[in-house]
């Protein structure tokens, strides 16, 4: 009897929206990351590599296409969750605080009270990870970002940010964002750098396991690599959901994604998962604070944010640029959102 009732749940969970147990609670809130590809502003940044995001470099970037890109971005984000707007937005590929803030700023985002966490990293392309929260309904408690590092020396990519805030005045949420090294080099070639980042994280998630009873950890991310990799799959130890979850193991909500076909950024034909959402286990069997929705772990997928695939049939994402021909719209990843409930 527990053996076939087991193997029902696994098979909703391959084959039903990403989740588990249905709860309800005093209300829910929702979380997005978004690799919002290259957003640069216009200006060369000496020492930076991004002479080529310049009105004079290859891709003759302005500060025209840089204000469409932002409305671009406010749009997705105000669209992503319903008629609640995600109460953490999670960033990647961001040049710095400049363009961020205009983000907030100077978009239809500037009507909600979204605070900015961000920090240079020794990105080689000078490109970052960043976190937005929206101060009416998050209290923030502390934030922290982590290198790579080999024999302490740090490695010229992304840092890992750690956040955690108290949401809605219910309980603490932690939170880690990521951008790990990319296959730019091959992907054999560039697997122990995200190999690196994933003993990173690792490490990181277990100190705060070891410091707080029971932490409910959000890992989100643009991986570079799929769930089943190496990296993730064995070195983070973020698996399948089981149908007994495990506290303070981790569990990748992304997995039914792979298996469904379905994909955060196209290559070609092949549609791939590389930004994925990760949870601890105590988001999958609590009773009390935060709990993920049922069906709330999605990638989206909005009309707008896709076009017609021309060469290799289907569709994919409407970006930016497609190589150095300019089409002006949104990134060459979609957004994952995730939706939490609290008691």
């Amino acid at each position: 009897m527990k053996i076939s009732f087991c193997l029902s749940l696994i098979w909703l969970l391959l084959f039903q929206p990403p989740f588990l147990f249905s709860q309800t609670g005093k209300g829910d809130f929702s979380i997005l990351f978004y690799n919002v590809e290259n957003l640069f502003d216009a200006k060369d940044g000496q020492g930076r590599g991004d002479d080529e995001f310049t009105p004079g470099g290859e891709r003759h970037w302005t500060n025209k296409k840089l204000d469409r890109k932002l409305i671009n971005i406010s749009k997705s984000i105000l669209n992503s969750s319903g008629f609640e707007m995600p109460v953490i937005v999670a960033l990647c590929e961001v040049e710095n605080r400049y363009v961020l803030e205009r983000l907030v700023n100077d978009t239809p985002l500037g009507k909600s009270n979204y605070t900015i966490i961000h920090k240079e990293s020794p990105d080689r392309r000078g490109i970052d990870v960043a976190l937005l929260y929206n101060a009416d309904f998050v209290f923030p408690i502390g934030y922290k970002f982590y290198p790579l590092l080999i024999q302490n020396d740090t490695v010229k990519t992304r840092e890992i940010l750690y956040f955690s805030g108290i949401i809605n005045g219910s309980d603490t949420l932690h939170v880690f964002v990521n951008h790990w090294p990319s296959r730019y080099d091959g992907v054999l070639e560039s697997e122990p750098m995200r190999n690196l980042a994933a003993r990173v994280l690792k490490t990181k998630v277990e100190g705060v396991q070891a410091r707080y009873f029971n932490p409910k950890i959000v890992i989100l991310g643009d991986f570079n690599d799929q769930p089943f990799n190496k990296s993730i799959s064995e070195i983070l130890g973020a698996k399948p959901v089981s149908c007994t979850p495990e506290g303070s193991r981790l569990y990748n909500l992304s997995v039914p994604w792979v298996k469904s076909g379905v994909g955060t950024l196209k290559y070609r034909s092949q549609w791939s998962v590389f930004d994925q959402c990760i949870v601890s286990g105590s988001l999958l069997n609590s009773s009390k604070g935060y709990f993920v929705v049922t069906g709330g772990t999605k990638i989206v997928s909005l009309p707008f944010l896709l076009k017609k695939d021309e060469r290799y049939g289907g569709e994919r994402p409407f970006r930016t640029y497609s190589g150095y021909s300019y089409e002006g719209g949104f990134s060459d990843h979609l957004p994952i959102l995730v939706k939490l409930g609290y008691n």
